[in-house]
């Protein structure tokens, strides 16, 4: 018997979507009999520089989104075939080594980079390897990912899909398996389309900035008595979590503090609504989950396209202000929450809680695939 396939899952620290997915598809493949490995190389070659570029990604586009906005359309511009820099030389000698050693049968990058220093990688060793890219984002897609030299390009929706056929990718190698979501979300079941929301449960993910979150939770709490809240604080617990407990003081047995938990799926399906910024793991959860989504923090042209995608399939919008916020709420809890109900419908009808299986099974096809038709040239050659 042939030995399974073993896989090397590529992501970066910059963007909880790519962690994400690269998480969730190692999870997928653990109910396999693959071997997945997960590792970030540009973390691992060149560590204080990642850690310091993520932490100023992370202020940027959480104090600063009109600054990274620019920054964002300037890397558009960039042709990363044709640039190789001192910042990706490591990660690039580091990745070489590291599929020299671990021999992967394929690999799956959830990053745009990765790509671009496989390919050297692979010109210089002159040994290929089928190539995934997972695009994280949706509809507004950055040339970075368009460019890549891939095999296959796995997409988070049809519209997407589209978008990048538009852009002269071969529609062959471009396949809507759905954002790789946590395959639990496949086993849990949702709230029902006949819940009386009496409770409301809100659940908020709030930015690291102490006001934002006070205001929004505010807001949030002041659309109606029915409404319970959840804030998860995640990384951000130590900062935000003065400000959480004056929240939860000022609305009496309405608010629960949570920090960083592994409970999101089982959150996200017991809740009625999510308010969270727009980042691709975020609102995709939320499509998986079923549960309408309002999104109070965008940041510009990166998140622009899950917007869009949350608006195009019906399950939410952007509520940008605490007014907003307010008005939004009151307005889906309106007529015993008629259009929570269009809002849940219209989620279901979607139906995305399997990207993670799906993108694993359709690695593992075209695998097989790949590896089939090296032993057909190397039988070929033998006769």
């Amino acid at each position: 018997m042939p030995p399974p396939p073993r896989l090397l899952i590529l992501t970066a620290a910059f963007g909880e979507g790519h962690n994400s997915a690269a998480r969730n598809l190692a999870l997928a493949f653990s109910a396999t009999a693959v071997e997945a490995r997960v590792c970030d190389p540009c973390l691992l070659a060149t560590p204080l520089a990642t850690k310091i570029v993520s932490r100023l990604y992370r202020f940027a586009t959480d104090y600063l989104p009109r600054v990274w906005e620019k920054i964002y359309y300037s890397i558009d511009r960039i042709d990363f075939n044709r640039s190789a820099t001192l910042m990706t030389r490591k990660p690039e000698a580091l990745l070489a080594k590291l599929i020299a050693d671990y021999q992967p049968t394929a690999v799956v990058s959830t990053y745009p980079l990765y790509p671009y220093l496989l390919d050297r990688i692979f010109r210089q060793s002159g040994h290929k390897l089928p190539v995934f890219t997972v695009v994280t984002d949706s509809m507004e897609i950055n040339s970075a990912w368009l460019r890549a030299p891939s095999d296959y390009w796995l997409v988070t929706d049809a519209a997407t899909r589209d978008s990048m056929m538009r852009s002269l990718l071969p529609g062959e190698r471009i396949i809507d398996t759905g954002f790789p979501v946590n395959p639990e979300f496949s086993r849990l079941a949702t709230l029902a389309l006949t819940d009386c929301c009496d409770p409301f449960r809100i659940l908020f993910f709030p930015t690291a900035r102490r006001h934002s979150m006070t205001t929004c939770g505010s807001a949030i709490l002041d659309a109606s008595t029915a409404v319970r809240l959840t804030l998860v604080l995640g990384k951000n617990v130590k900062l935000l979590h003065a400000a959480a407990r004056a929240l939860q003081l000022a609305y009496p047995g309405r608010v629960r503090i949570l920090g960083w938990t592994r409970r999101i799926p089982r959150l996200l399906t017991q809740h009625h609504l999510v308010v969270g910024k727009a980042g691709g793991a975020t609102v995709h959860e939320a499509i998986a989950a079923q549960c309408p989504m309002f999104i109070h923090h965008l940041v510009p042209g990166q998140e622009e396209g899950n917007l869009r995608l949350l608006e195009t399939i019906g399950g939410g919008g952007l509520a940008a202000d605490p007014a907003t916020l307010t008005t939004s709420i009151n307005a889906i809890l309106a007529n015993q929450a008629a259009t929570w109900r269009t809002m849940k419908t219209a989620l279901a009808r979607h139906n995305r809680n399997a990207g993670a299986i799906a993108a694993a099974r359709y690695i593992l096809k075209k695998t097989e695939d790949f590896k089939t038709a090296d032993r057909r040239q190397e039988e070929e050659c033998d006769e």
